[in-house]
Formats: C-alpha cells, sequence, structure tokens
C-alpha cells in the first residue's frame, strides 16, 4: 500500500503528449455502498468521510483515475499495487462528482470491521473509538500508546506472541519476597528481563492480554483494550500476599520514570477483609496514596464474593484515590459474582493533613464474564479449560487463548481504558481519571452505586470527554442524581446464627422467619477453610444460592434474596464438581465441604414507606409505581408522581436514561436541539444517540426515540405505538422487529387472536408492536361477543396504538420491561 499525492499535470501530460492511452473495461452497472447513501443522504455540506473508490480494470491505478480524484479536489489518498482501489476523505459533493465519472466502478464507506474480544470492547465502546476518524491521536487511533501500565499479579508470560518481551511486555519481574527465605532485614529482591514469569498459574497473563495484547495469533480479533500500552509484567507467583503485592507498588514506584508508568492494574483481595471500613494506615492503602501522588492510577478489582452486600474483598479497594471495578456481562447487567458495597456507608478521613471522602461501594462495572483473553503456556489452570475453550472459539486459536470470568478480568479493561485517556491527555490526576469514567457511565438498569459503582463503563465517552473537555458528560448518570421519589428503607432485623452443614445424611439447615413488612434479605458467611456455599429458599419454593467459598484461602459468600413473609429455609451445601467433573454422579452426599457449623450474618430489611409519591395511594398502578421508583426506574416530579398526568417526551427520554440502559450521547449536553431546554438536553441527546441502547455492543442500531433532525418536540405526548419502538429498541432487538412480517396477533390463554386495529399502526413499527405484546411489555385490550343463539364468543383484539399513555402507563410497561431486561 502506498501513500499518493496528486501531483500528476507534468506525468499526466507526458503520457498523453506520447500519443499513450489506457484501455479499461467498464463494469455493467456501477454502485454507491448502501451505508455510504445512507449517512450521506442528511451530510452537511463540510462534513468530510473516509470512503473507498474502486476504478474499472486491474492493476494499480494511473493517470486517468488520478486525474479524476484531482478534477474531484482530492489532494491525497492511500493507493494499492494491484488493485484499481484508492482511499480517500470526500465530501458529500466530491464524492458525487467521482461517482459520476465514467470510469469508476464503486464508491464504499469505509466502515468498521469487528475486531473482537469477545464483544467485550464493543460494549465498552472501545471498538467504537478505534474506528471513529475524528477521535485520533496524530492520525493514529487511541491505543494506550507509551503509557506504561503494571500487571501485578501472578506474571506475564512475555513468549506469547500477543504480549511479546521485550517489544510489547518492555519488562518482566520475577519477584521473591518470601519472608522465610531471608536471614536477614535485606532488601525486596528481583529478577528482571524474564521472558516467562507466569509460571503456575496463567491469570496475570490472561490480564495482561486484556490490557494490551495486540491479537497477534488471532489475526486482531482478540486484541485487548490499549495495544499501544507498555506492559510491565510484575509477578509473585500464584499465590500472593500483602508483601507480594506491595512489591508490585514498590517497582512501580522505583521505575516509574524508566517506563512512564502511569496505571497499576490489580485483580487480587482479601476475603477476610470484607464488610470493613477504610482503613488509611493499610500498608496497602499507604503504598497507593504514594503511587496516587506521584501521577499513578491504581485500578482495583472488586472482588467475587457476590451477590450480597458487604462483599468487597479489601478496605484497600474503597480508598478515595483508587477505582475499584465491578464485572458486568455483555448484555450490560451485573455479573451474579460480583461484590458489592453497602448501601450508604462511607466516611471521612484525614491523610496528611487533607480530608477524603471514602465509599463502600465499586467505582464503575466493566466486562468479566466470559472474556477471552492470552493464554499463558505453562498455566495449570488454564489447562483445565481447554475443552471448555474449544466450544466457543476456533480450534486453531485454542492452544493461545483461554476464557475465564471474574472482577479479575473487569479490572484490566478498565486499566486499558485509562492508558487510552492518558495518552489523550497524560495530565490527568486521580481525581480527574476518577471522575471522568464515573461522569461518563451509563446507567444500569434496577441497580444502585452500592452494587455497580457509576454503572458501565464508556470508553469511547470517557476519551471523547478527555479530548474535549467542553462537553458535559455526567447529567444523566442517576449515582448523582436527587430523587424526588424513593423508597424508604431500614434494617428490620440483624443477627448472627450458624448453619449446620454434613457432606453425608441430613442437611436440614435452619428456618430464618420472615414478616410481611421484610421487603430484602441478605446471608453472608466468611469462610476460612471450606468448600461451602449458601442456599435461600422461600415459602413459595425459590431458590437463590451464593458462590462457593474457595479452600484454604476463605472468601466472603453471600446470598440476597427480596423478602417474602413465611418460613425461609437457610442451607449450607458442598461443592457438587471440579471443572465440569461431577465429584458424586450418584448423588450420595451433599456436596465436597468439611462437616461442621457455618456461622452466618442475617439481615432483613424493611419498606417503610415512599417519598414523592402521596398522590397514588388509590390509583389501580399504585404496586407498579412504588415497584419501578424502587428499583430507580421513574421518578416524579417535584409535586408528585402525577400518575394520570401524560407523559411527555422529553420525560420518556430522561426515564429510558434512568431505566432502560442508555448510553450518553457522545455530544453529551450539547444543544443538538433548538426546542429542548438545558435540563433534558442531555438525555434527549442520549436518546437520539445511533447505537444508545447498551444492550446493543456493536452501537449501531437506530436511536432509540425518533424525531425530525433538530426538532424534537419535547411536550408532545407519547403514543403506544411509540413506546413499543423505544422499549423494544432498548432491549437492542431492532434486526428481530424489521425482519417481522404479517398480521400482528395477541395471545388469549392458549391462542393468538389477530389485531384488529393494526391498520393503524405504521408498518416500520408493526415488529415493534408485536415484540412488545410477545414480551408482556404491552397489553392488547381483549373483547368477548356472543350472540343468543352462538355456542362459542368471538374474541377480538385491539392494540390502540395510537392512544397516548400516563405517567401510570408508563411505570407498568419499565416494570415489565425490567423483567425482560434481566433475563
Amino acid at each position: 500500500m502506498r501513500k499518493i499525492k496528486l501531483k500528476y499535470k507534468v506525468l499526466l501530460a507526458g503520457l498523453l503528449g506520447a500519443g499513450l492511452s489506457v484501455m479499461t473495461m467498464h463494469a455493467n452497472a456501477k454502485s454507491q455502498g448502501p451505508e455510504l447513501t445512507r449517512i450521506l443522504t442528511n451530510a452537511q455540506a463540510h462534513e468530510v468521510f473516509e470512503v473507498i473508490v474502486t476504478f474499472n480494470g486491474s492493476g494499480a491505478i494511473g493517470a486517468e483515475q488520478l486525474q479524476i480524484l484531482e478534477s474531484a479536489g482530492i489532494v491525497g489518498g492511500v493507493s494499492f499495487k494491484q488493485l484499481p482501489i484508492v482511499g480517500i476523505t470526500a465530501t458529500k459533493a466530491q464524492i458525487d462528482e467521482i461517482y459520476g465519472a465514467e470510469n469508476v466502478r464503486s464508491i464504499w464507506y469505509n466502515a468498521p470491521l469487528t475486531l473482537e474480544n469477545e464483544s467485550s470492547t464493543e460494549i465498552t465502546g472501545v471498538n467504537r473509538l478505534r474506528d471513529d476518524a475524528s477521535m485520533r491521536n496524530m492520525g493514529v487511533p487511541y491505543s494506550g500508546r507509551g503509557i506504561g501500565v503494571v500487571v501485578n499479579d501472578s506474571g506475564v508470560d512475555g513468549t506469547h506472541s500477543d504480549i511479546k518481551y521485550p517489544n510489547h511486555v518492555v519488562q518482566n519481574v520475577l519477584a521473591q519476597t518470601n519472608l522465610h527465605s531471608l536471614s536477614d532485614i535485606l532488601p525486596i529482591t528481583y529478577q528482571e528481563d524474564t521472558a516467562n514469569t507466569d509460571i503456575a498459574g496463567g491469570h496475570g497473563s490472561h490480564v495482561a492480554g486484556i490490557i494490551g495484547g495486540n491479537g497477534a495469533m488471532s489475526s486482531g480479533k482478540y486484541q485487548g483494550v490499549a495495544p499501544g500500552a507498555k506492559i510491565v509484567g510484575y509477578g509473585s507467583g500464584a499465590g500472593l500476599f500483602i508483601l507480594d503485592t506491595i512489591g508490585g507498588f514498590d517497582y512501580a514506584l522505583t521505575h516509574q520514570y524508566d517506563y512512564n508508568i502511569r496505571v497499576i492494574s490489580n485483580s487480587f483481595g482479601s476475603t477476610s477483609d470484607t464488610g470493613t471500613d477504610f482503613n488509611p494506615d493499610h500498608p496497602t492503602n499507604i503504598a497507593t496514596k504514594a503511587l496516587s501522588d506521584r501521577g499513578v492510577i491504581v485500578v482495583f478489582s472488586a472482588g467475587n464474593s457476590g451477590s450480597g452486600e458487604a462483599t468487597i474483598t479489601g478496605n484497600f479497594k474503597k480508598a478515595p484515590w483508587v477505582i475499584t471495578v465491578a464485572a458486568g456481562d455483555k448484555t450490560g447487567k451485573l455479573a451474579d459474582f460480583s461484590s458489592r458495597g453497602v448501601k450508604g456507608k462511607g466516611g471521612t478521613v484525614v491523610v496528611e493533613g487533607e480530608s477524603f471522602y471514602w465509599q463502600d461501594r465499586p467505582t464503575i462495572t466493566a466486562p468479566g464474564v466470559d472474556v477471552i483473553s492470552t493464554r499463558a503456556s505453562l498455566s495449570s489452570l488454564s489447562a483445565l479449560s481447554i475443552a471448555d475453550d474449544s466450544e466457543i472459539m476456533d480450534a486453531n486459536h485454542v492452544p493461545y487463548y483461554t476464557s475465564m470470568s471474574g472482577t479479575s478480568m473487569a479490572t484490566p479493561h478498565v486499566s486499558g481504558i485509562v492508558a487510552l485517556m492518558l495518552e489523550a491527555n497524560p495530565n490527568l490526576t486521580w481525581r480527574e481519571v476518577k471522575h471522568i469514567l464515573q461522569a461518563t457511565a451509563t446507567n444500569m438498569p434496577g441497580r444502585e452505586s452500592w452494587e455497580v459503582g457509576a454503572g458501565y463503563v464508556n470508553a469511547y465517552a470517557a476519551v471523547k470527554s478527555v479530548a474535549n473537555s467542553e462537553l458535559a458528560f455526567g447529567q444523566t448518570v442517576k449515582q448523582d442524581r436527587e430523587f424526588n421519589s424513593y423508597a424508604q428503607t431500614s434494617v428490620q432485623a440483624e443477627y448472627q446464627d450458624s448453619v449446620p452443614f454434613s457432606p453425608v445424611g441430613e442437611n436440614n439447615g435452619i428456618i430464618v422467619p420472615v414478616n410481611s413488612e421484610a421487603s430484602m434479605m441478605m446471608v453472608r458467611a466468611n469462610i476460612s477453610e471450606n468448600t461451602v456455599g449458601l442456599s435461600l429458599t422461600s415459602p413459595s419454593g425459590k431458590r437463590y444460592s451464593s458462590s462457593i467459598a474457595l479452600p484454604v484461602l476463605g472468601q466472603n459468600i453471600a446470598v440476597t434474596a427480596p423478602a417474602e413473609a413465611g418460613d425461609w429455609l437457610l442451607k449450607a451445601h458442598g461443592i457438587g464438581g471440579i471443572s465440569g467433573v461431577d465429584v458424586d454422579p450418584i448423588g450420595a452426599t451433599n456436596g465436597y465441604a468439611v462437616p461442621g457449623d457455618i456461622p452466618v450474618f442475617i439481615k432483613l430489611i424493611k419498606t417503610d414507606g415512599y417519598v414523592g409519591l402521596d398522590d397514588v395511594v388509590n390509583h389501580p398502578a399504585k404496586p407498579y409505581i412504588e415497584y419501578a421508583v424502587s428499583e430507580e426506574l421513574v421518578d416524579a416530579t417535584t409535586i408528585g408522581f402525577k400518575p394520570d398526568q401524560l407523559l411527555t417526551r422529553q420525560a420518556l427520554a430522561d426515564f429510558l436514561t434512568l431505566g432502560a440502559g442508555i448510553r450518553q450521547s457522545h455530544q453529551a449536553a450539547n444543544k443538538s436541539f433548538t426546542d429542548v431546554n438545558d435540563h433534558y438536553l442531555a438525555a434527549v441527546n442520549a436518546v437520539k444517540e445511533q447505537g444508545g441502547a447498551l444492550r446493543d455492543r456493536v452501537q449501531q442500531s437506530a436511536p432509540v426515540m425518533k424525531s425530525e433532525p433538530t426538532f424534537f418536540n419535547p411536550l408532545g405526548s407519547v403514543s403506544r405505538n411509540d413506546l413499543a419502538y423505544s422499549l423494544v429498541q432498548s432491549l437492542a432487538l431492532q434486526d428481530t422487529a424489521e425482519s417481522f412480517s404479517g398480521e400482528i396477533t395477541a395471545i388469549f390463554q392458549d391462542q393468538r387472536i389477530v389485531i384488529d386495529d393494526q391498520y393503524s399502526i405504521p408498518n416500520e413499527l408493526k415488529g415493534y408492536v408485536q415484540l412488545a405484546l410477545d414480551l408482556g411489555i404491552l397489553n392488547a385490550y381483549f373483547d368477548i361477543q356472543q350472540s343468543a343463539y352462538e355456542l362459542e364468543p368471538t374474541i377480538t383484539a385491539r392494540f390502540e396504538g395510537n392512544n397516548a399513555i400516563s405517567r401510570a402507563d408508563y411505570a407498568v410497561a419499565i416494570s415489565r420491561f425490567f423483567n425482560n431486561y434481566q433475563e
């Protein structure tokens, strides 16, 4: 491939003067790519697009083709040696002129291709950042170029081509901090310049690949977040102690200027240190404070002890100056295993004369479920997963990649994103980095900050915010919102008990009585040396389970369930299998674990009432409104919920960003619509953003609300047709909806009834209405007619799609939507 400059007048004149001519073979019909056609429909005169121009014939382009481009005002581009193709940037007018030339065969938009870290870099917006031609550093996509990132972990396999030492992994350190090997107080020792320091676990190599693997062994498919970053591996082996990890912090401080170390990624925790307050005197906190003061951003995993409260594994993850990462899946939901904090818990501490406020919660959520990354060559852990990996990736990739889950995988995603941010502005402080990550996050429906932090990380918006500090991101993030309505809760009961466990025979558990005032129950246990888990069974038979505690290392395990009045059964159970192998195939035991009593902490939460909902007391939609408010899916006005008031379009935009998982717009709160006031502008921009739904991993679907390009009609009403479109689009079901054909039907008992008024539903919305009906988000209206002489009644159904919806109607619909979102 070669760069071209269109300065060929002399050459062209010489060729023509010599009587040379170019013979061409014309195609039957020229074509313009459909995506380019769509883009050009609303293109502004000054907008420039990356396009690919293909000429008739074969071989490299010559003087005649160059003349076509030059006549259109094109001054540069990229051509090929063997193909009649050139890549250029051009305006709509220039594209139209070139397309009209006789020798042009086609013009195509230079659309992004999918680079897969199995969808993780899609949902976080990393791929979008790479593909956006307006987001460049000296003409090259942001890649964390030049930013040093320390992987403080089990080690890094620098023999892997994706993270090759010494070109990509610029330093690899094998640490030795075993106190029992020392006969005196000696300086820490380590062996530098070691190609492979991940000699047992494979964990650190997987982490390193997520941060900055270049995807060499998969043609880029499993590329990491910041492939331009300089990886520094600091490996203490598969087993870690506090001193081991502090050695990594010390190494980063000592060699910061050697490798421009700006980020340190830490995917480890202390499972015995859960539910504790932040302590600035903890040695890890002292070390991370020193790093933060020196401009190094410290990133921690939240832990894998979910799903209950108070399960963040280490008070050092609550330090105000660190970023703590929860794990989500690739559909935008929180992983069950991800550790949570405690609602409303925090405090003020003074460190070195400066006052800090700490909170018991994650900072942000990132992909941590089934993440594919580099497989260490000597890894015993990843070797066990070969059979499973063969089911999810090509056979030729299995020797080089493996899949893992955990907040350990979510953390390097954020570490890589921080590297991208620091490339865009190396002067960022930890306060600024932490603020930007939270301000650009996407709300996660039904989740609060003590569970997920500010929400799902958005790499594109984060780097965009750094590159353009005037963009006002953060106005749709509910973490900082003051709600007009909310549920008031309190602790009804909190006590300790013990649950017996026997691996054989009866394993009865204990009864936990729950009264009708309780709204949630939480049970947790700190296990030191066993492999037990906990389960709760409700009076109606619903079962909720915790994770299994790891042997020897110990782990805090927890289970949370919505309360149901009656006697609950709390049981302990052992592990049933290891790496897919059933340890008890005939079911003779209660699982593998050591017998004994398991100490547990039980907490019952009750709802004392609701603020801002005085006007819904006797309303038929009251239960739905209260549920939607308690899950932060909606909000009241300053003077009540106004259930029978028609829902406005601007209120719908606001509610969708709250409870439907809608990313913030890349325009943030800029004035995009002339008829929208500043209070709603960020929400309106978000619902008008292409690929705005968090469920839309590739971020290519149409916006979740329709409007004119510059007028939004914010005070207009919302029809049932409109709502069907917005909620189905928020579930990223555009392709399914648009593929629908035939008659719209609604289910009545065990039969489908054709909708009588489907003629009033626009053709382009019929698939959305059908999905809204099938998913139970919206309902049809049924009539039963039977004359005096008919043996069977006639059932008819209507959708009434043009009817405007009320705020109460929306509360009902979004409650039903939320049930679908959680599946």
